[in-house]
């Protein structure tokens, strides 16, 4: 059977058994990667539009709540925090968590401090690129009006960032600004602050620990019972392993740490491979392409036929020389990065 699969850092895979939080969990992890992890905006909208059509009520997601919290932003986006991004203006006595539910953050007009809020207070507040709302919304309402509209609420990385935020604000004691504090966890330790809460939740209680989409509601998510049955949605990666091994070595890695090695049946995940191939350190990368001398034939180790190539001329012929070993299928790490057969005894990178 020939298969195309959409390109990109995620390919989802919905999936419409239903299961618990945890089974979910388990099926993703022995038949992709793991559970889906969100990572910004875009992403949720491909994962919306997976989830046209499919109806009932929620979609698990791989986002589950542990028992200690961190301060995030909002803009989940790596690149945009320099490493060791530590600053920090609390105003004195901040942050105590009053009454046990202080989880947004606030920040004075009148010197840049911060404090803890019930993220359900209406204020004022700040998007990027320091674009101040006059607006009274929830920390949660804030924030999807700010990505509909802007980038995201307004992150704070140093005084000066902070004095710009101060000076587009008008007469205002205090407005939500983009930090918050969250003991939810994505299933395959990502640490990706990417959250698309329903504005009136999570309920953060200790009956609902798992967070699923809920496809009635422009997609937004909602904690609810892990115990609670639903289909759910996977995620697939491409995994470079910079470790040099035979073809077989590598096959028996990428089935015990991950899934198999890759199968490219399109052209989509060809274009995903040679993006990956190209931080290898041997000129070539282990596919899961393999010939079989007895029947004279190309085949892909995870069941599919060879339906796409991308062969390198010279290469792939059905007659390939068997002795003194069998052949297995490898990409060219950089250049066209088309395929070649070598012996499976020489050493390369690989991808699971």
């Amino acid at each position: 059977v020939c298969g195309v699969s959409p390109y990109g850092p995620h390919r989802y895979h919905f999936v419409k058994q239903k299961k618990s939080w945890t089974e979910a969990q388990s099926y993703c992890r022995q038949t992709y990667t793991d559970l889906a992890t969100i990572n910004n905006m875009d992403e949720m909208k491909k994962l919306n539009e997976a989830l046209k059509g499919k109806g009932g009520d929620f979609v698990w997601i791989g986002l589950n709540r542990g028992n200690t919290g961190r301060w995030q932003w909002s803009l989940a986006d790596g690149s945009f925090y320099s490493v060791g991004n530590s600053y920090q203006k609390w105003y004195s006595g901040e942050p105590n968590n009053a009454g046990g539910n202080e989880f947004c953050i606030a920040m004075k007009q009148e010197d840049g401090t911060w404090f803890d809020d019930e993220c359900g207070i209406i204020c004022t507040f700040v998007c990027f690129d320091y674009i101040f709302i006059n607006d009274k919304k929830t920390w949660s309402e804030a924030q999807s009006y700010c990505r509909e509209h802007h980038t995201d609420l307004a992150s704070v990385r140093n005084p000066t960032e902070s004095q710009l935020i101060i000076n587009a604000t008008i007469n205002n004691n205090h407005f939500w600004i983009g930090l918050f504090n969250d003991s939810w966890k994505w299933s395959d330790q990502s640490s990706s602050s990417f959250r698309y809460w329903n504005s009136t939740q999570p309920d953060n209680n200790n009956l609902t620990k798992c967070a699923a989409v809920s496809v009635k509601d422009q997609g937004q998510w909602e904690d609810i019972r892990c115990e609670e049955q639903h289909p759910f949605i996977c995620h697939e990666e491409l995994i470079l392993i910079q470790e040099n091994l035979s073809w077989k070595g590598a096959l028996r890695y990428c089935r015990e740490n991950h899934v198999d090695l890759v199968s490219v049946h399109s052209e989509e995940i060809q274009l995903w491979v040679k993006d990956v191939a190209q931080n290898a350190s041997t000129d070539h990368v282990w596919l899961g392409l393999r010939h079989t001398c007895t029947q004279g034939f190309w085949f892909w180790t995870s069941g599919f036929s060879v339906c796409y190539d991308n062969w390198a001329p010279g290469n792939g012929a059905e007659g390939e020389d068997c002795s003194p070993v069998e052949r297995t299928g490898a990409v060219q790490a950089r250049g066209d990065q088309k395929w070649v057969s070598l012996p499976e005894n020489q050493t390369l990178n690989f991808i699971c």
